[in-house]
């Protein structure tokens, strides 16, 4: 029997990046509501706040009240045109440091936790501007029809603050940190816990196995890696005081928060990005692996 043709880097890559851009849009479009209700409960401060949220389904009623059904998209357009890059970002560089990790002999459980620690840290870097807008964006509580447009909102944080760590590129530490983390965790025990349990011969039974171990995944590595996400979001959010920047580098902003208002301040807004990431990351794994196989097929 010969062996099965060498595949091109560029025709390995294009399969990638494609699979990995389908992964994401994909995920955006079904969960972005959670995520703005995630970075709502996470820029609160306290309860004295008129307009706090009270609870999950009393920050629901209350968006969709003033400012509509299309409230839950605020800052949708960012993301739609990061997941595309940023997923296909994830996906490929996970796929290629597991290459440059292979001369190493380490552990296959130690190479994919650290082949996804490197992704996460490189998706960081090229999606840390569009989560600037998002979050700007999405903290915004007005109706979704006066709020400014995507570009415009880019443009007033590229005038006022630059491209820097100030401005367009501000809390890129804790992003790092949150998307280090999250890759690592949900690659590194999504493809250790799937390696360890057979295959099942029937497909449905077969895509339900998948679906449970990339839920658990997505949930394990939203619960660890929050901490980052609540300094993120306070960080590139807007800061209590105007003019006053109080929440500026990651752990200083953890640090903080935890002294302030307590330990369970860096678990704000975990049970929406559970529910948003939890099915969201079984959904991303999925639309991945079925892509990419199908591509690696026919392509």
């Amino acid at each position: 029997m010969s062996p099965p043709p060498r595949v091109s880097f560029w025709t390995e890559a294009s399969q990638q990046v494609l699979a990995g851009g389908s992964a994401g849009l994909v995920e955006i479009c079904l969960m972005h509501p959670l995520d703005v209700v995630k970075t709502r409960f996470q820029i609160q401060r306290n309860t004295s706040d008129p307009s706090n949220y009270k609870s999950l389904g009393d920050c629901f009623k209350k968006i969709y009240r003033s400012e509509g059904l299309l409230g839950f998209y605020k800052g949708i357009l960012p993301p739609i045109l990061a997941e595309t890059p940023k997923r296909a970002v994830k996906f490929f560089t996970f796929e290629q440091y597991k290459k440059l990790l292979a001369p190493l002999s380490l552990p296959p459980a130690w190479v994919f936790a650290i082949a996804g620690l490197g992704s996460g840290l490189t998706e960081a870097v090229v999606v840390n501007p569009f989560e600037v807008v998002k979050v700007s964006l999405q903290a915004n509580r007005n109706a979704y029809a006066q709020q400014p447009s995507t570009l415009a909102q880019a443009r007033h944080i590229i005038q006022a603050e630059g491209l820097g760590l100030r401005g367009l590129n501000k809390g890129l530490t804790a992003t790092l940190g949150r998307h280090g983390v999250f890759n690592m965790v949900y690659f590194g025990f999504y493809f250790n816990v799937k390696n360890a349990f057979p295959v099942n011969k029937d497909a449905r039974l077969e895509f339900l196995r998948k679906f449970t171990i990339g839920l658990a995944s997505g949930t394990l590595a939203s619960t660890i890696n929050i901490p980052f996400d609540v300094a993120k979001s306070r960080i590139q959010g807007p800061q209590p005081e105007p003019g006053v920047i109080k929440y500026r580098s990651c752990w200083k902003t953890i640090v903080t928060v935890y002294k302030e208002e307590g330990f369970l301040a860096l678990y704000k807004g975990l049970l929406p990005k559970i529910m948003r990431l939890g099915p969201g990351g079984a959904v991303m794994l999925l639309v991945y692996e079925y892509s990419y196989a199908w591509l690696q097929k026919y392509w």
